[in-house]
């Protein structure tokens, strides 16, 4: 299975979702044009993953700010992971970002994933 690097934009984040390691990983802003066609590729490969995954899985979201369609897909993101025995979310916000803890909290109470919210400083 082909791993998937895509650069992080003015409004898009950086995608490295790698199934050697079981380590997926999503930094910086998500605002797309058209939300469904920038996560399309990236819901497809998850559920590819989720056939043969690694025994470890971890999302790990570096998200400063995303908009309501990506908050879908991520939600997707999630229910896809819930299938994958092994695997976990690693939340990382701001820790001035009370907002963005909420929106983690949120998360970590619709889905049943390990959901793990980390304060950092700055990203």
């Amino acid at each position: 299975m082909d791993n998937i690097f895509i650069e992080q934009t003015s409004k898009t984040p950086k995608v490295d979702f790698n199934s050697q390691t079981g380590f997926l990983h999503l930094e910086g802003i998500s605002i797309p044009e058209n939300t469904v066609d920038f996560y399309r590729t990236l819901i497809y490969w998850i559920n590819e993953y989720a056939l043969n995954p690694l025994p470890e899985t971890t999302l790990a979201l570096k998200l400063e700010y995303f908009n309501t369609s990506t908050s879908v897909v991520l939600l997707d993101m999630f229910k896809i992971l819930s299938k994958i025995k092994g695997s976990k979310v690693d939340w990382y916000y701001e820790s001035d970002d009370i907002e963005m803890e909420e929106v983690g909290k949120d998360y970590a109470n619709m889905i049943d994933v390990p959901f793990k919210l980390i304060a950092v400083d700055v990203f």
